[in-house]
């Protein structure tokens, strides 16, 4: 019992220091959207707003491609490994919620990542944040559920 109690801590352990990475992205993320956010008037040709969407738009896609690619398997697997059939039952409903603020951060990123038309820029940003809130709200409790509620067994 003492050997599962170890190799639960060696192979999750290793979960929360992907986790903490991942939320620091998030962190920077959000600095980047709230300082884009900040400008009451972008004129064209303003390179500095132009460099910063692209900024954002790198950071958005990696973000997103992040919790896709990488965090959400390793939580629905640490769900699985604890038999939490509760926590992977939520989960699906939490990813359905995330999935559905993904086209929203690709569609932005596609618009955006190449283009110096930042006229409607606002009004996306604005769309952009709503998603981003939903997703964020998700993502934490979908943590919470298959991540957090294990910690104690991997002590």
């Amino acid at each position: 019992m003492l050997e599962n109690c170890k190799n639960a801590q060696e192979r999750w352990g290793g979960v929360s220091q992907i986790i903490d990475r991942w939320l620091h992205s998030r962190q920077l993320l959000l600095v980047s959207f709230c300082h884009l956010s900040e400008k009451k008037e972008i004129a064209d040709g303003d390179r500095e707003a132009e460099a910063s969407v692209r900024t954002l738009c790198q950071q958005l896609v990696d973000y997103v491609s992040a919790g896709h690619f990488e965090i959400y398997d390793q939580l629905i697997q640490e769900g699985q490994a604890f038999g939490d059939a509760e926590g992977l039952q939520q989960a699906k409903s939490l990813y359905r919620e995330i999935d559905a603020t993904t086209d929203i951060a690709v569609d932005f990123n596609d618009k955006y990542q190449e283009t110096d038309d930042l006229e409607s820029l606002s009004k996306d940003l604005s769309e952009l944040g709503v998603a981003l809130e939903t997703r964020f709200a998700a993502e934490d409790r979908m943590i919470d559920t298959l991540h957090t509620a294990h910690k104690n067994q991997l002590a």
